[in-house]
């Protein structure tokens, strides 16, 4: 995490925004243990499906703020929706045990209402993500419930929005409302605006981070842009292994009158077995099929499909190497820029959408955090001052250099000019 000031320089800021940017560290570091694993599996699922979601919220099982990986068939939107601020009704498929269901309850964070037995959710997806993973289900299948926290617009009863002459105008005001998938009870009903805000804007809690734009509200992945050629160069690959498995371990016919003493294992290596022959030589009496070497035509088309593929995600190896040490270092650059241009973009989406998450979890420590630091700080600095809205707070990385080759090419740029 980095920070900076707006406006006007002042010393004063400049130490507020150095506190924060510490702070802001050690509670992502420290306090929450969680980040660092949930972020790498979120970006891990980003390259692949082309969407994730980060859950930015504070969690009353764990008593403190966190950041949870939301995959992108686990967060569901309105049709025609172009982006979460402006999405009148956004559902996190959220599967919870019956125990955590239950300390939910008793903690007044859900209604206390019998719940039925959860129904078995057992998927086509699911099952093809436990082939991947290596992993299977119980005898019993999964037994949690599932739960649909929706972040919907809606005008309730009672609850509606009033005009200056005190009638109610019919505009939806933002809600949380969780129901029981199975079961279909509501288990809470929650406003979403800060009760101050006369403007009732809803408070945001879900970052999008897309891979590459789509033609709707969801990323693509290396799974859309390559599935089809995944599944050409595995064919042919496939093809090769049988053609040589066939070739080294060939088969073939013998007359009937041709016997081997023994069993017909294989032969092991230098190994002579007795045979009758019936007439003529050995070679007379045994014809192997004519199986073919694995092609070079096919072995050429495999380089040709894998390296089609490499275009298209834009992950052709950048051979620095072969580049002159003597050539300038704008022609350098201009390479460089060239083969990282779709990386690049991908690492600026992820930095505009980190830099959301990281202002989420900034007024979630300002509201939550204890007042006073846990460290050492200078006397009289606490949280609530520090954490105000002429610090802004970014990543640490350069969205313009997402390599350190690109990094250092760059460096090396200032000097010579």
């Amino acid at each position: 995490v980095l920070t900076r000031t707006i406006g006007k320089a002042d010393p004063e800021v400049d130490k507020r925004a150095m506190r924060v940017q510490r702070d802001m560290n050690y509670q992502c570091t420290e306090v929450m243990t969680e980040y660092r694993g949930e972020h790498e599996q979120a970006l891990f699922h980003l390259a692949i499906g082309g969407s994730i979601f980060k859950k930015v919220y504070f969690d009353h099982a764990l008593n403190r703020y966190t950041s949870k990986f939301v995959m992108a068939d686990d967060f569901i939107v309105s049709y025609g929706t172009t982006d979460l601020d402006s999405c009148p009704r956004a559902t996190h498929v959220m599967k919870m045990w019956p125990n955590d269901l239950l300390k939910n309850q008793y903690s007044g964070f859900y209604r206390m209402v019998e719940v039925p037995k959860p129904s078995i959710q057992y998927t086509d997806v699911d099952e093809s993500e436990d082939r991947a993973s290596g992993s299977a289900p119980s005898a019993e299948k999964d037994d949690r419930h599932e739960l649909l926290e929706m972040h919907v617009e809606y005008d309730i009863p009672g609850y509606e929005d009033l005009d200056e002459d005190g009638e109610p105008t019919g505009i939806a005001l933002p809600y949380i409302i969780t129901i029981e998938k199975t079961s279909n009870i509501i288990l809470s009903i929650y406003r979403n605006w800060n009760e101050d805000d006369e403007d009732k804007v809803k408070n945001e809690f879900f970052v999008h981070y897309p891979y590459l734009p789509g033609l709707g509200f969801y990323g693509i992945g290396l799974v859309h842009l390559l599935g089809g050629i995944a599944k050409s160069a595995t064919s042919i690959l496939r093809q090769l292994v049988d053609a040589g498995t066939l070739a080294n371990l060939p088969a073939g016919l013998k007359s009937r009158g041709l016997r081997i003493k023994g069993d017909n294992s294989p032969l092991r290596p230098g190994e002579f077995r007795d045979v009758d022959v019936p007439s003529g030589s050995i070679k007379d009496n045994i014809t192997f099929v004519p199986y073919k070497e694995p092609s070079s035509v096919l072995y050429q088309l495999l380089g040709t499909v894998v390296e089609e593929g490499r275009n298209i995600a834009s992950i052709a190896d950048l051979k620095v190497s072969d580049m002159s040490n003597q050539a300038p270092v704008g022609s350098t650059l201009a390479i460089l820029e060239r083969g990282m241009k779709v990386m690049s973009g991908v690492h600026a989406r992820i930095h505009a959408a980190m830099r959301k998450e990281f202002k989420l979890l900034a007024n979630l420590i300002r509201d939550y955090a204890p007042e006073e630091y846990e460290y050492e700080v200078v006397e009289g600095a606490t949280r609530i001052e520090d954490y105000d809205d002429r610090v802004d707070i970014f990543p640490v990385s350069n969205p313009n250099a997402a390599t350190m080759a690109h990094r250092i090419m760059r460096h090396q740029a200032i000097p010579q000019l």
